[in-house]
């Protein structure tokens, strides 16, 4: 057993069990695996209805026997004390506990069985096994924010020493706080990165000006694996021309599980292992393969707390060439809170004025990265990261895109900052409405 796994196994997470039911499920063949989902489905919900005060209240009037009789679950129904959110025979003693970043701007804790949460462990490992990388044994660059102080911080110190990774500061990106990032690289033999997609863009395109790829300098370098925000295709193509290795997207939420995951014919494969995906429409009516809704989303094995058609509150799409053995995610849109409501009524997903502004500043050198925040149903906020002013005739172009794009009248005005200040956890938001 490696160092990792004994980690858990010391802790009481059975990671050993996790991984053999885990071998197990991924041996059947597809009417097993369907017959194996709807069990789970049935079984999960009758033993929340039976075990969960919170949950028998929640879905008083659910038929086990009629999924769509399960009510939909929200972030907001999961925002009270986590004591009320527990199942029989469940105490802080015996369970995981964690809290979500909040970028949807609804934090809050939430538990996990040991066995589940071992599940998640389980599936994360199978997955990254898909590109030859072991939590033990190799080497982690890894990009996400920590703690300042107290035990969080040396919990998370512990955390990086038994997996053998190597922690960036994702809050400084500065130049020469990357040209320190590089020295790091030069000197360890790094078999993959890990972290948030809008730090390691940063990272890419300053070896870009400096003309260097980062495996030629760190030949172990194998993968790079990219979570938490949104990942455009040419910004994947420039970290594969930097990098010198494939990039990887990742989709997870800590409440539930790894979610979907690239896998190694470039699909985004969804999870159905551990969790069950639906996408439904406005009325909560399940949507066919290839049309874009909700994601909501069951998790088959946590008993500490429910997450029975959880609403995660993003939109997507699932493949036309899925099965309820391996689903595809064919297209990840957005948050349900990243939705621009403009002065006409129209709705246009928030990352639309991102992907316009990125077009057209993207070739600048000088401006690093750049946010937009909606603070009136016309006045959008355009803050950029940059030593210099963009120029007026840059600022008039992406305002005439936006109109041409979604409609007239829209009052676009720009903020210009050194640095763009981050989360608390290190994401940047590309898109957030401010409006309630």
């Amino acid at each position: 057993m490696n160092l990792f796994d004994l980690s858990l196994k010391i802790s009481g997470f059975p990671i050993a069990k996790a991984k053999r039911v885990l071998g197990e499920i991924q041996q059947k063949n597809n009417v097993e695996f369907e017959h194996y989902v709807d069990q789970q489905k049935q079984s999960i919900v009758s033993y929340h209805s039976e075990n969960n005060d919170f949950y028998k209240s929640f879905a008083k009037d659910l038929n086990p026997l009629d999924w769509n009789s399960v009510p939909i679950l929200t972030k907001n129904d999961l925002q009270q004390p986590l004591e009320k959110l527990l199942s029989k025979g469940f105490s802080k003693r015996n369970i995981y506990i964690d809290k979500t970043s909040g970028a949807s701007g609804n934090p809050f804790f939430f538990a996990k069985d040991k066995f589940a949460h071992a599940l998640t462990w389980a599936i994360i490992q199978d997955r990254f096994g898909w590109f030859g990388l072991n939590f033990s044994s190799t080497k982690q660059a890894r990009f996400y924010g920590i703690p300042l102080r107290g035990k969080s911080y040396y919990i998370e110190k512990l955390k990086d020493i038994i997996s053998n990774r190597v922690r960036f500061n994702v809050f400084d990106l500065s130049d020469s706080a990357l040209e320190k990032w590089l020295t790091i690289f030069k000197s360890n033999p790094f078999v993959y990165t890990n972290g948030y997609t809008s730090s390691i863009l940063q990272f890419a395109k300053f070896l870009k000006k400096k003309d260097i790829v980062l495996n030629t300098v760190c030949p172990t370098l194998k993968a790079c694996v990219v979570t938490s925000e949104m990942l455009f295709e040419d910004d994947k193509l420039l970290m594969e021309t930097q990098f010198g290795v494939p990039v990887v997207n990742e989709y997870g939420a800590s409440e539930l599980d790894l979610i979907a995951f690239q896998n190694p014919k470039n699909e985004w494969q969804v999870n159905s292992e551990t969790l069950f995906v639906e996408v439904l429409d406005e009325h909560n009516n399940p949507l066919p393969y290839g049309e874009e809704g909700r994601l909501v989303i069951t998790s088959l094995y946590n008993k500490a707390q429910p997450f029975i058609r959880y609403d995660i509150g993003d939109i997507g799409i699932l493949s036309e060439a899925s099965t309820i053995k391996k689903p595809i995610l064919k297209k990840l849109i957005g948050r349900t809170n990243d939705i621009a409501v403009l002065p006409s009524g129209k709705k246009a997903a928030g990352l639309t004025f991102y992907y316009i502004t990125k077009s057209i500043i993207e070739d600048d050198g000088a401006v690093k990265e750049f946010i937009i925040q909606q603070l009136s149903l016309s006045h959008f906020k355009i803050i950029y990261g940059s030593s210099e002013d963009i120029s007026k005739e840059k600022k008039e172009l992406i305002k005439k895109e936006i109109e041409a794009y979604l409609e007239s009248g829209l009052d676009i005005t720009f903020e210009r900052q050194e640095l763009l200040k981050r989360s608390k956890s290190g994401k940047l938001k590309q898109f957030s409405s401010l409006i309630k």
